[in-house]
């Protein structure tokens, strides 16, 4: 064996070896049943998770959401990069949540695609992605301007004959409005039963006239106990907010942070000292009001200021569930989204869609190379074999790099994997041919395994460099599946080049080199 055939070899061993490196994690991973990785440490599984093959949206299920941001109601100059910086506040919200690559790209001009490979929950993909997370602290309007704005509005809803359908009831014929109100300390409730009414009145056109333009209604959260009945409240607030979400440093989900009910969970905030300085400011100046802390228009809570507060903490108690509170403080954390967005195309893929597709793909996998494998064995004989072993190292390397790189497989990927075996078995092909032309024009068995591969060579590197030039024109303007089945033939066609020419090349070499060879199995 020559000093170039034992540099060959060295080059072969080390690349396979490399490759059983990088896809032990994906067999370890894949081979794994859920009750052990159950069992795993956290960090051990989220580490062997990133290092394994990753599976796209098609194989292992979840979403893809198209969103639309809406920049009607922002300046030109904030509406020019809003969708992009929508595009990077979805991202950190997906990222924090622990979705596995997760694809996010822009559609457009105002669109957005997103797929959420894993994630099947609709409702909380939606809560995520789709909130607006708009965090505000209002002043609250004192009681006696409260119930000035009221008698304004019931007024106004009087003259209007709101009160007409209220019969004998003379108290809702004369106060439309606030005769559904129950009073709760210092603020004014709604019973549910009443809710739909209330809210059928605040609709009524024209009453936006009637509040004050430096103030505003908005509600409470739903459902609350209030005192042995089960509403929601509403409050008149200062519409100027004193501080916005910007100046929250960072949100975390807690318990205990309702003096009434400890068990409850909420969001614990922690101000930027930019923040830290506005809240002592506010809180200060405000002692003995309340100061509301409003989350996409609905007031979460609305403490009265004790005290100065000049520590910068805060906390949103409410209605949470520990996953509705996980959620908000994630998106706190990611910060409101310059717009509101909303969903015009979703679609969802169950796990056992995507099993489906895995076993369905192996299968047609699998039965192609059965077929290329035995006519490869019987046409070629013994160089059959050898194109044999250099396609199983294709398919070999191309994985590896796969999970080396933590590209994305996808059903169309496994498709590119296809593509490939068959250009490598094309490319065997033409080698055997050339050498086949050569011997029957009586040259040796070595002059014509030479000339062979090296006529051979320029016309598999063209074909190859021209799909290799398409397939990069594929993944720069394609989307998230073309992108796949670019990404799995690119690397495949590199990977063609080294098994296919070096790889059977060196068997090829190594055979001729132990002696004087007469014939070729081929």
């Amino acid at each position: 064996m020559t000093r170039i055939d034992q540099w060959k070899l060295a080059g072969v061993v080390l690349a396979t070896f490399l490759a059983a490196w990088y896809l032990y994690p994906s067999y370890r991973f894949y081979t794994l049943s859920p009750a052990a990785r159950a069992a795993l440490p956290p960090l051990e599984l989220s580490d062997l998770r990133k290092k394994a093959i990753h599976l796209g949206l098609d194989l292992q299920g979840g979403m893809y959401l198209v969103l639309e941001v809406d920049r009607s109601g922002l300046k030109p100059a904030e509406a020019a990069d809003a969708t992009e910086r929508a595009m990077e506040i979805i991202r950190n919200r997906v990222d924090q949540f622990g979705v596995a690559e997760p694809l996010i790209q822009r559609e457009g001009e105002d669109r957005i695609a997103i797929q959420l490979p894993g994630l099947t929950n609709r409702q909380a993909a939606i809560d995520l992605i789709g909130k607006t997370a708009l965090l505000e602290f209002k002043l609250v309007r004192t009681p006696e301007e409260a119930v000035t704005i009221f008698e304004r509005i019931d007024s106004f809803l009087a003259s209007r004959g709101a009160g007409r359908d209220a019969g004998l009831d003379t108290l809702l014929a004369r106060h439309p409005l606030t005769g559904h109100f129950v009073q709760t300390g210092r603020a004014f409730a709604v019973r549910n039963e009443d809710l739909p009414a209330v809210e059928r009145l605040l609709a009524t056109p024209g009453l936006d006239s009637i509040i004050p333009s430096d103030s505003q209604l908005l509600w409470g959260e739903r459902n609350q106990n209030l005192g042995g009945m089960t509403g929601r409240e509403v409050y008149v607030l200062k519409r100027v907010p004193e501080m916005t979400g910007g100046s929250v440093a960072n949100a975390e989900a807690r318990v205990g942070l309702k003096d009434t009910n400890p068990g409850a969970w909420g969001v614990s905030l922690t101000l930027s000292p930019k923040g830290r300085a506005e809240f002592a400011r506010v809180t200060g100046n405000n002692v003995g009001r309340q100061l509301s802390i409003v989350l996409d228009g609905v007031v979460s809570s609305a403490p009265e200021i004790i005290n100065p507060i000049p520590n910068g903490q805060a906390s949103i108690t409410g209605n949470f569930t520990v996953d509705d509170a996980k959620e908000l403080a994630i998106v706190l954390r990611a910060g409101a989204l310059p717009a509101p967005v909303s969903i015009i195309e979703e679609r969802s893929v169950g796990p056992s869609l995507g099993a489906d597709s895995i076993q369905q793909g192996l299968t047609a996998g699998l039965a192609g190379s059965v077929l290329v494998i035995a006519f490869m064995a019987v046409y070629y004989q013994l160089s059959g074999l050898i194109a044999i072993s250099a396609l199983a190292l294709n398919v070999l390397y191309v994985a590896a790099a796969l999970a080396g790189f933590g590209a994305t497989l996808t059903l169309p990927g496994i498709a590119g994997l296809a593509l490939t075996i068959g250009m490598a078995v094309d490319a065997n092909v033409l080698i055997f041919e050339r050498i086949r032309e050569e011997l029957r024009n009586q040259r040796s068995v070595r002059q014509s395994v030479e000339l062979g591969y090296n006529r051979a060579f320029r016309t598999i590197l063209d074909a190859n460099l021209t799909t290799l030039i398409s397939a990069l024109f594929l993944f720069q303007f394609g989307t998230g599946p073309i992108k796949g089945f670019a990404v799995t033939l690119s690397i495949g066609l590199i990977a063609n080049m080294f098994t296919a020419v070096l790889f059977s090349r060196m068997v090829f070499d190594f055979m001729l080199g132990r002696g004087r060879v007469e014939r070729l199995s081929i």
